[in-house]
């Protein structure tokens, strides 16, 4: 499944493969690399929420600053909570990245393989090869409680919404 137009890069649109997901489905399953080359998926924290944030790249701006907000709010929201950014850089970059930004708490996992997890949540930009920006809240039964596609690939997300679902599925 292939959209054009839904989302842009600097005004220009793009191609993104896979649905639309909304609140309510079913989330995807997923495995990811994490930085020490490892799988992860979505099922290894399953009893907790999940907050997954979809980046472009670490290494630009925008995606910096939402990897860095995101892990910072995670401590305030206990151990119940599991936090991802999802970008198709490689695991050695995003492990660099982490330990020049300091960000422990957000796990870093790269969909560089085969882009499965952009096929699945509909964040895989054809074009690019890399992911559309977008937030992503999975309760602990591994159901979407948030989704956030941000159209403009440059834009932040809003935050202030994805952190309040996080605490409606904590309450």
């Amino acid at each position: 499944m292939e959209s054009f137009g839904e989302f842009t890069f600097k005004g220009n649109p793009l191609t993104v493969v896979g649905p639309r997901l909304k609140v309510g489905d079913a989330a995807p399953e997923f495995t990811l690399l994490a930085n020490d080359m490892g799988a992860v998926s979505l099922s290894d924290s399953a009893g907790k929420t999940r907050l997954i944030s979809v980046v472009p790249s670490l290494d630009t701006p925008v995606c910096d600053l939402q990897t860095r907000r995101f892990n910072g709010q995670l401590d305030a929201l206990g151990d119940g909570v599991a936090g991802f950014t999802v970008s198709a850089d490689l695991p050695f970059a995003q492990a660099r990245w982490c330990g020049a930004a300091g960000v422990a708490r957000m796990q870093t996992l790269s969909d560089h393989r085969d882009m499965s997890f952009g096929d699945a949540y509909g964040t895989h930009i054809k074009e690019l090869r890399l992911e559309a920006r977008a937030v992503f809240v999975v309760d602990a039964t591994g159901v979407l409680r948030y989704v956030e596609y941000v159209e403009e690939v440059t834009n932040q997300p809003d935050y202030d919404a994805a952190l309040a679902a996080v605490k409606a599925v904590l309450a």
